[in-house]
C-alpha cells in the first residue's frame, strides 16, 4: 500500500501547543478541532474564531495573456473583475464535470491570484498549465504562503488595530498592505462561513509574527481558535458546496446550482456542452433538505421517495449547531427537487422523512 507524505503547515506546532486535535486532511496535517465542534461553531457565528486554512493553494498569474487564460479555463466572466475585486468560479472539465471550484482575485493590472482547494493542488496546477498555450507567467506559491481565516461578527473589531488598511470591506474584495508590521500581506473578505470576516495571506517566514499578533489581538474579544470540523458545519448551514462532497469531476455546475457562475458570454472549456445542457435542462439537481423525523444524514446516504425508489444521494449532512436541525444537501431527480417536496433519507436501513427546503439553512 502506498504511503503518502503528509505535509506540515508552517504553524503546526502552534496548534499542537494550544491543544488542537490534528488530522490528515487534503494531504496536510491540519487542526480538526480545539474545544469542540459545537462550541467553536457557535463562537464563530456569535463572536470570532480563527481557522488555519494554509492547505489552500495559491497560483499567481501575471502579464498580458493572464486574463485570456483565466477566461478560457473558468466558467465565470473574469473580464468583469476590477482591481481589488474577487470572483467565485470553477474549472469545468471536458466531461461535463468540475475540475475544482476556486476564487479569482484581481490584485493589480494583469495580476491575478487563483485560490484552489488543497486536495486538488497537483490536479489544478496540471490543468492550468495544460491550457497555458500562450506562455503566461504562472507561479505556484502554495508551499510558501500561509492562510488564516478570521471569521465572525467581531473580526473587524479584532483585526483593525493591526493594520492601516481599512477593513470596512465589501464582501468579495481584496487589498494588499502592512499587517502586524509585515509588508505585502493580502487581506480579502471572501469567507466561507456566512459569519463575515477576513482571510489573511502571508509568507511562511512571517507566520509566527502574524500568529502572535492575532493571538494577542484576540484577547480583547475573547477569540477562540476553530478547526476544520466546524468550518464544514458553518459552510453547510450556508448551503455552500464542498469539493469532493457536493461537486466533483462528474457533477455539472448547472446540476450543482452554480449556473450563476457559468457565463455563456464567452467561450471556455466545454462551454458548448454546458450551454446545450442549460437549454435542454438537467435531469438531477443539488438541493437542500431538512429532516422531519429523527436522524442525521451523512455523505453517501441514499435518497428515496415514499415508495422506497432511489431518487438520489446525500452529498453533505450534519446536525446544524446554529439551526438546531438535521440538515443536508444532495442530488435528486428534477421531479423531486421542488421546495417542500417530501423525500426520505435511508439511514441504517430506515427511511427517514425529510423535505426539500430553500438554502441557506441559516438565515442569521
Amino acid at each position: 500500500m502506498e504511503v503518502l507524505d503528509i505535509k506540515d503547515i508552517a504553524l503546526k506546532q502552534k496548534h499542537i501547543d494550544l491543544g488542537a486535535k490534528m488530522v490528515s486532511f487534503a494531504g496536510f496535517n491540519m487542526p480538526l478541532q480545539y474545544t469542540g465542534l459545537t462550541d467553536e461553531h457557535l463562537n464563530v457565528r456569535n463572536n470570532v474564531g480563527v481557522f488555519d486554512v494554509s492547505h489552500m493553494g495559491e497560483f499567481m498569474l501575471s502579464g498580458e495573456g493572464a486574463l485570456d487564460l483565466i477566461q478560457r479555463i473558468t466558467s465565470n466572466d473574469a473580464s468583469k473583475l476590477t482591481v481589488g475585486k474577487v470572483q467565485y468560479s470553477c474549472f469545468p472539465n471536458n466531461d461535463g464535470g468540475i475540475v475544482d471550484d476556486l476564487l479569482v482575485y484581481m490584485l493589480g493590472e494583469n495580476e491575478y491570484m487563483l485560490v484552489v482547494n488543497g486536495a486538488n493542488l497537483d490536479k489544478d496546477w496540471d490543468w492550468v498549465n495544460k491550457h497555458n498555450t500562450a506562455n503566461v507567467s504562472i507561479e505556484d506559491r502554495s508551499s510558501s504562503i500561509s492562510l488564516l481565516a478570521v471569521q465572525g461578527p467581531n473580526a473587524q473589531k479584532m483585526l483593525q488595530p493591526l493594520t492601516n488598511m481599512d477593513l470596512d470591506m465589501v464582501y468579495y474584495t481584496v487589498q494588499k498592505g502592512t499587517f502586524a508590521g509585515v509588508d505585502n500581506v493580502i487581506i480579502s473578505s471572501t469567507g466561507y462561513t456566512g459569519a463575515g470576516g477576513f482571510e489573511i495571506y502571508f509568507e511562511n517566514k512571517d507566520a509566527e509574527i502574524i500568529w502572535d499578533a492575532i493571538q494577542e489581538a484576540g484577547k480583547s474579544v475573547n477569540m477562540k481558535m476553530a478547526g476544520l470540523a466546524c468550518r464544514d458545519t458553518l459552510r453547510l448551514e450556508m448551503g455552500f458546496c464542498l469539493y469532493g462532497n457536493d461537486i466533483n469531476d462528474t457533477t455539472s455546475p448547472l446540476e450543482a446550482g452554480l449556473g450563476w457562475i457559468t457565463k455563456f458570454t464567452k467561450d471556455f472549456v466545454n462551454s458548448e456542452f454546458l450551454k446545450k445542457q442549460k437549454e435542454e435542462g438537467v435531469t438531477k439537481k443539488l438541493v437542500g433538505f431538512e429532516l422531519i423525523d429523527r436522524g442525521i444524514p451523512r455523505h453517501d446516504h441514499e435518497i428515496v421517495d415514499a415508495d422506497g425508489k432511489n431518487i438520489g444521494i446525500v452529498t453533505s449532512g450534519t446536525m446544524g449547531p446554529s439551526v438546531q436541525k438535521a440538515i443536508g444537501m444532495g442530488y435528486v431527480t428534477v421531479e423531486n427537487a421542488k421546495i417542500d417536496s417530501e423525500i426520505y433519507i435511508s439511514i441504517r436501513n430506515k427511511n427517514i422523512k425529510a423535505k426539500v427546503v430553500k438554502m441557506p439553512f441559516y438565515k442569521g
